[in-house]
């Protein structure tokens, strides 16, 4: 196996879908997951913020990530979006063949 990633990225929920269009359109990710809202409490300049976001968890390679990273940033809305790339280090074989067959 070569170098694969689960990649986690929050977005504002009524972006989540032209997000995830972005990334499959564009073979950044070979697939995206959303879940449409999860609960999000964290840190923002000093304060506590809680926000409903979405989920995407995209599946891709390691030689796509910059790609994608750049991709996500270029067009989501936050100033700092969080974007965390988790590496697969096992997996059916032929999903992770399905990854590279699907980002050319």
């Amino acid at each position: 196996m070569h170098g694969y990633y689960v990649v986690l990225i929050t977005v504002p929920v009524e972006k989540a879908k032209e997000l995830a269009e972005h990334i499959i359109n564009n073979k950044l990710g070979a697939c995206v997951n959303m879940v449409p809202e999860v609960d999000s409490l964290y840190w923002w300049k000093g304060n506590v913020e809680r926000d409903k976001e979405s989920l995407l968890v995209v599946k891709t390679s390691a030689r796509k990530f910059k790609d994608l990273l750049e991709g996500v940033k270029s067009v989501h809305p936050y100033t700092v979006p969080e974007i965390i790339a988790l590496p697969i280090v096992a997996g059916n074989e032929n999903y992770i063949n399905w990854i590279d067959d699907s980002l050319g």
